[in-house]
C-alpha cells in the first residue's frame, strides 16, 4: 500500500470562500485532502443539517463531495486549475449520516491538453461504496490558471 501525503490548502481563506474546502466559509464542508500516486482522498463527517431524508445525506452534498475531491485532483494530478465540464453521478446506496465518517477518492482516468477526467467514489462509514461519479474538467493552461484563477502551482500544495 502506498503512503499518503497530506495536501496543504494554499488558498487565502479570507478571499476564497469555497463551499467545499475553505476553512473560512462558516457553512462550508471544510474538506482537506491527502494524495498518493493513485489519487486524491478525503474524509468527512456529515452532520444532520446536510440531510435530505431523515438520516440520509442529501444527494447534492454527495455530488459536491465527489466534485470537490476531483477538482483537487485537477490541482494536484493535472497540475493546473479547471472547471467542471460534466459529471455523471451513480447513487448506488443511501449514505446514512449515523454511520459516521465518509471517505471520498478521485483517480484521474484520462488527460489531454484541455481536459482531465476523474473517477470519484464515495464510501459510507461502514466502508460500503454508495456513489460513483465520472467527472470531466475543462483545464486551463498553467500560465492562465496562475494569472486568472490564482492557481499557486503544484508545489504550493505540499507542506514544508
Amino acid at each position: 500500500m502506498s503512503q499518503r501525503v497530506k495536501i496543504k490548502n494554499p488558498f487565502d481563506h479570507s478571499l476564497n470562500g469555497c463551499f467545499g474546502c475553505s476553512e473560512g466559509n462558516p457553512v462550508g464542508l471544510k474538506l482537506s485532502f491527502e494524495e498518493d500516486e493513485h489519487g486524491i482522498y478525503a474524509e468527512w463527517k456529515p452532520e444532520l443539517h446536510f440531510q435530505g431524508y431523515i438520516n440520509v445525506l442529501h444527494g447534492g452534498i454527495v455530488a459536491t463531495l465527489l466534485d470537490e475531491t476531483g477538482a483537487w485532483g485537477v490541482n494536484i494530478k493535472a497540475g493546473t486549475s479547471g472547471v467542471t465540464s460534466s459529471m455523471t453521478v451513480k447513487y448506488l446506496k443511501p449514505v446514512y449520516i449515523s454511520k459516521g465518517t465518509i471517505r471520498i477518492e478521485a483517480k484521474m482516468t484520462a488527460r489531454d491538453e484541455k481536459s482531465a477526467r476523474f473517477l470519484g467514489k464515495l464510501f459510507d462509514g461502514d466502508g460500503k461504496l454508495c456513489a460513483e461519479a465520472d467527472i470531466v474538467y475543462y483545464t486551463y493552461p498553467e500560465e492562465i490558471a496562475r494569472r486568472r484563477y490564482n492557481y499557486p502551482g503544484r508545489e504550493a500544495f505540499y507542506t514544508e
